[in-house]
Formats: structure tokens, sequence, C-alpha cells
């Protein structure tokens, strides 16, 4: 199979801190991001919303693409991300340890399937992985009950 991995996002300056972001695909919006006040004006996400907002994402993925392979056909997989921002020992900001929510709806009745997948799906997820690199990540898969799946490892 010949896979094109590679993709292009261009961020042209719209005044002060805002940015326009254009994507590859045709046909896809485009995205206004901002720095939050007092420095920009907060009219859209900034980097670390993102980057937080691509974890979350890609991990949700991830887990439904594992199980929709397992024949488990789930209502739906959303994600929350909880970040922060933390000083690095020269006093500068970095993005701190993200916690990922993960709610599968409906696929209780797979427990064999399900289960299978909550051992792989993050190895997949080619955003957390890699942002792995340098930020600690924990997720933590409940059902649509809160009933825990499987917990969250430490950050």
């Amino acid at each position: 199979m010949d896979e094109d991995h590679g993709f292009r996002v261009r961020i042209e300056p719209l005044r002060d801190f805002e940015f326009n972001v254009k994507f590859d695909w045709p046909g896809t919006p485009e995205l206004r991001t901002d720095e939050p006040r007092p420095l920009g004006g907060q009219t859209g996400p900034n980097a670390a919303r993102l980057i937080a907002a691509g974890v979350g994402n890609c991990l949700a993925a991830s887990l439904l693409f594992c199980l929709k392979k397992s024949r488990v056909e789930p209502r739906g997989v959303s994600a929350e991300v909880a970040g922060t921002l933390a000083r690095n020992d020269r006093g500068r900001l970095r993005l701190g340890p993200l916690t990922v929510r993960l709610v599968v709806d409906g696929a209780g009745e797979h427990e064999a399937r399900l289960e299978r997948c909550l051992g792989l799906f993050e190895d997949y997820c080619v955003v957390t992985e890699s942002i792995r690199q340098g930020v600690p990540v924990a997720v933590e898969v409940v059902d649509d009950r809160g009933r825990t799946l499987r917990a969250a490892q430490p950050a």
C-alpha cells in the first residue's frame, strides 16, 4: 500500500496574535488561532489547546478504529482533555501534563473485544505517542455509565 504521509498547514497573520490556519484538504474550513488575554484577544484556540485537541482527537479516533475493526459498533467515543502550563527550570512556560478521559458510548455488550482494544489503541495514536516524547499524557477510558474500563496512568 502506497501511503502519503506528508501534509501541509499554512498559518497567515491577521492582526496582533491572531492567525488564520489553512489546511491542505480541499473543503476543510480554515481556523482562527489567538493567544489568551492579555497578550491576545482570545478569539480562537491557542497552540496549547490545539495540541490538547490533537491528542484527544487522535486517541478517540484510534479507539473507535480498533472497536470498528473488532466489529464493535459503539454509538460514539468522546474525549475530554485537561492540561496545564508549567514553568521549566529556567522559568519558561511549557506544556505540562495532559489528562485524557475517553467515554465509550454503547459498547458494553462486547467486553472481550473492548478489552483487546483497550490494550492496543494508544500505541496506534500518532499524535499522542509523539507528544509523549516530551509531555506526560494520562489516559482513562470509561463507559457511558461512568464505569472505569481502563484507569489513567500517572502523568
